[in-house]
């Protein structure tokens, strides 16, 4: 009895964690725009309270990645993803499409630390540019430590070949926007296909992108540029409600940050 009361209680435990991480991010569209205007990014400091780091915060994020100003540093290690297939649900929240990993999918070390897996979800264009270019797409893995801190891994994507995970999800993409709930069970899904095609990543210290922009969230930019068909970056656009086809925040002053290369050690015979 007193097993099935302890397993109970780190299974809700486990639950709560998990769905912390969604509560960082705000759920509400309708409180914040992307494009110009009142409810604006400039103005996103200015509309809560709570929301006031958007504004007068100094380690923002997204970045421009100036690559003659990164850092090599191959001490940083491997970004070691240990995740695995779990249930999930694809979510639109009217500003972005979502995948909520509810019970966990595994995760990743950073460090020595352990961040749980929880939600994927994806902008267009780009936020992240790379010497002021941007690309189309960029998806972002949403992780997250006991201790609450919070570690992003983004891929950036060019138009090209179609993604294989997001092809994993066309019909449901496709299917979400009419939805309500605009929420879709998909079964098991299983991280290890979002491919990051590259062992060299950017690593930084920011920010949420979307309100509240808390800070302290430690940023991993996959150096490799992967590809997207344009009939899959346009599905994204489709589903998510009008005047969030591109909901992108601008780049954020990198006020003094270190950006770090990480770069594997060279082996030599």
């Amino acid at each position: 009895m007193a097993r099935s009361v302890t397993s109970a209680f780190i299974a809700f435990s486990l639950i709560l964690f998990i769905a912390g991480v969604r509560t960082q991010e705000v759920e509400d569209e309708s409180e914040f725009e992307y494009k110009e205007g009142p409810k604006g990014p400039e103005h996103w400091g200015e509309l809560k309270e709570e929301w006031k780091t958007c504004g007068n915060g100094t380690h923002q994020s997204p970045i421009d990645v100036v690559k003659r100003n990164a850092i090599i540093y191959p001490d940083l290690g491997r970004l070691r993803r240990i995740y695995h297939p779990a249930n999930a649900t694809l979510m639109n929240r009217g500003h972005d499409i979502m995948v909520n990993w509810s019970e966990g999918a595994g995760g990743i070390e950073i460090e020595g630390k352990r961040f749980t897996l929880n939600q994927c979800h994806w902008h267009t264009p780009a936020e992240h540019t790379v010497d002021g270019k941007r690309h189309p797409l960029e998806i972002h893995l949403v992780h997250q430590a006991v201790d609450g801190k919070i570690a992003v891994i983004a891929i950036i994507y060019k138009f090209g070949r179609p993604d294989t995970f997001l092809a994993e999800l066309m019909n449901e993409i496709m299917a979400i926007a009419d939805m309500n709930p605009p929420k879709e069970p998909l079964g098991i899904v299983n991280p290890i296909h979002i491919k990051f095609g590259s062992r060299k990543y950017y690593r930084y210290t920011g920010s949420l992108t979307t309100p509240p922009c808390r800070e302290g969230v430690i940023w991993s930019v996959i150096h490799k540029v992967r590809t997207v068909s344009k009939d899959q970056v346009k599905a994204l656009q489709d589903a998510v409600h009008d005047g969030f086809e591109k909901n992108a925040r601008p780049s954020q002053p990198i006020n003094g940050r270190i950006v770090q290369l990480y770069t594997p050690k060279r082996r030599y015979p």
